[in-house]
């Protein structure tokens, strides 16, 4: 196997509303809303005709991106044996993806994404965790791992405790192990733990310019560069309109972004970017071929609704 990825597995729940369906719910249009109150999430759910669903997540929606390249790749992410968690396995499997976690009944239901999608094409996100998050060791298929030529993590998954622990299984037993920062508010809350990942256990970091010079706390850009040359690893990052750049070693590497496409929806854009990197990278293509199909890639997605092409 090329690739094993692991993150929260969140099944994407579409639904058709009304703009008085939001605002009787008390949701912001436009916004995602986390909430850890399965009464809450079972009662918004049980007012809802479902479209459609997909197995998403940050690094799932990578993953999936890698097998439609045409690589063998794997997933692990913690579901529960129940309606959502059966449909979850069944769609990453449709997309030729192996699913490495054996599902059983969980005190909390599978992770659930509810994208509600207003007459205007707004999509409001109410988002529960449930298992996803519950993730420990014993989850972690240690011979799948090692038979596979890199793990890929996102920051999304990593928190104290019992996902830490897994976390480390994963990466002790890793060949090679890249990891998406995924967010601002994850490098915010996990600073000095994301540092330590960063400079000694990660031989791949992506990251947006916002989340790396957080984690830095840097001033300008040019103190990013500096930092990633002394960690002699190599960092990945997407800077929007200013394109994306690859710090290798000392080598840096830019490519610009596409112009004149028409954005419809940013949902999935850095995932599919690392899907069309790590293809290039595994592939042994050069650093600005696997920069200009991560662009490639995350041009295409932003130009239609969700994160699948």
């Amino acid at each position: 196997m090329k690739i094993l990825g692991m993150g929260n597995a969140i099944i994407d729940v579409i639904c058709k509303v009304d703009d008085k369906f939001i605002a009787s719910n008390n949701l912001s249009k436009g916004n995602m809303k986390l909430t850890f109150d399965e009464n809450e999430f079972r009662k918004l759910l049980s007012n809802l005709k479902i479209e459609k669903t997909i197995s998403g997540g940050s690094v799932a929606n990578s993953i999936v991106g890698l097998s439609q390249l045409g690589n063998k790749v794997g997933f692990i992410g913690k579901i529960s044996d129940d309606d959502f968690g059966k449909k979850y396995e069944t769609g990453l499997k449709k997309e030729n993806v192996e699913y490495i976690y054996t599902k059983k009944k969980e005190s909390l239901p599978t992770g659930t994404c509810l994208i509600l999608i207003t007459p205007d094409s707004e999509r409001t996100m109410f988002t529960f965790l449930g298992t996803a998050g519950k993730i420990n060791e014993q989850d972690v298929n240690i011979s799948a791992i090692k038979n596979c030529e890199m793990t890929f993590l996102e920051g999304y998954l990593w928190d104290e405790g019992d996902p830490k622990k897994a976390f480390d299984k994963a990466i002790e037993n890793s060949n090679k192990v890249a990891m998406t920062l995924s967010d601002k508010f994850c490098v915010d809350r996990h600073k000095k733990h994301f540092l330590e990942l960063v400079k000694n256990k990660l031989d791949i970091t992506f990251s947006n310019e916002e989340e790396i010079m957080s984690l830095i706390d840097a001033k300008d850009f040019k103190e990013v560069i500096t930092f990633a040359k002394e960690t002699n690893k190599l960092l990945v990052i997407t800077r929007g309109e200013k394109g994306a750049i690859s710090i290798n070693k000392k080598n840096v590497t830019e490519v610009n972004a596409k112009k004149n496409l028409s954005v419809i929806d940013l949902t999935g854009a850095g995932d599919l970017f690392a899907a069309g990197y790590l293809h290039g990278f595994i592939n042994n293509l050069n650093q600005k071929e696997c920069l200009e199909k991560g662009t490639d890639m995350s041009s295409k997605i932003i130009q239609q609704i969700g994160a699948r092409l």
